[in-house]
């Protein structure tokens, strides 16, 4: 079977099958025109029409990879589990979830919320005037006190008290896992830094609901405001200062080194972000750089998973390009940090 004819089997699969889910959740709905719209490695994305009895709206249909295991970053059902369970948070925006289908391949339909997706710190050719400055600032803060809001909610209290917590060694061995899956020049000297974490590793905080890849790039963005939280393909429950100090390193200050451009896109400082996050949750937040370091293990653990995927096609982006040979400094940046 070609690419295309497979592309067009699995359409018109989804199509039959959200026709007949969306009839499930409400017996008068139809479901039309699905359409491919952009999807990441995780999942598929379509579009669909939706006329009924509340009027007629688009639609989202996220996809886990057909011929996989939907587990994981490929797990959408459970992706819409914490979409929904967060609908009626004060503070927080996250798409509802309308229907899903947990068949092969799983899909969710949610709700399709305006705004635009960008990362600011690592989009090529961007504008770099006063206004937009301006604006990426406010919504840098926008998402600094959602994500306070995020962390207030109780897990037990929407109903996620079933989900495991996932303590600070886990997370710590989640990426030395995937340091020893990729090639010896993108290792650096994880091990060592990974017993630096562990013999340095603060108590943790109570668990809270965490995205995982907490950041502008992963959020809809209208004028000044965040409109949703998107992309939950690897939420967990643990805690909360691992979303904050990572959305800290998309910072001008934080000198990512995948950065579009030396010029900086106007981001708030680190301090602010963390400052404007602790007065909306309302308490401080303790042994922030000991995290800090550990987003640099992650960041670097994480993006030579991606180049090593990246080789296999054949070709880095201008953006793994940068990061290849900065993994190693990203390694001593976090030794640096927690003093060794």
């Amino acid at each position: 079977m070609t690419t295309e004819s497979a592309q067009s089997e699995l359409l018109a699969d989804i199509s039959t099958r959200a026709a007949q889910a969306g009839r499930r959740w409400q017996s008068d709905l139809r479901v039309d025109n699905v359409r491919p719209l952009t999807g990441g490695t995780s999942s598929l994305t379509f579009v669909a029409d939706i006329t009924g009895g509340a009027g007629a709206e688009s639609v989202v249909l996220k996809v886990a990879p057909p011929g996989l295991e939907p587990v994981r970053n490929r797990d959408v059902i459970r992706q819409g589990r914490v979409m929904q369970a967060l609908q009626g948070v004060p503070g927080v925006a996250a798409p509802a979830v309308y229907f899903d289908d947990a068949g092969a391949p799983p899909f969710v339909a949610m709700q399709m919320v305006p705004g635009e997706c960008v990362e600011p710190l690592l989009a090529e050719g961007r504008s770099t005037d006063e206004g937009t400055r301006a604006q990426t600032r406010a919504r840098y803060l926008d998402a600094a006190r959602m994500l306070a809001h995020l962390h207030s909610a109780v897990p037990a209290d929407i109903g996620l008290a079933d989900e495991p917590v996932v303590g600070l060694g886990a997370e710590i061995d989640r990426w030395t896992r995937a340091f020893e899956t990729v090639p010896e020049d993108l290792r650096g000297d994880y091990e060592g830094c990974a017993k630096a974490l562990c013999a340095t590793m603060p108590a943790p905080a109570p668990p809270v609901v965490n995205h995982g890849d907490y950041r502008l790039g992963n959020t809809l963005c209208d004028g000044d405001r965040v409109t949703a939280i998107i992309d939950w393909e690897i939420w967990s429950v643990g805690d909360p200062r691992i979303d904050l100090t990572w959305l800290a390193y998309f910072t001008d200050e934080a000198g990512h080194p995948a950065a579009a451009s030396d010029e900086p896109c106007g981001t708030p400082t680190i301090a602010e972000v963390t400052e404007t996050y602790e007065g909306t949750l309302g308490r401080r937040v303790d042994d922030i750089e000991w995290f800090h370091a550990l987003t640099r293990y992650k960041e670097a653990a994480a993006t030579a998973l991606l180049i090593k995927r990246a080789r296999k096609r054949g070709g880095l982006s201008a953006s793994f390009q940068k990061m290849e040979p900065a993994l190693p400094g990203l390694l001593t940046e976090a030794l640096t940090l927690v003093g060794y």
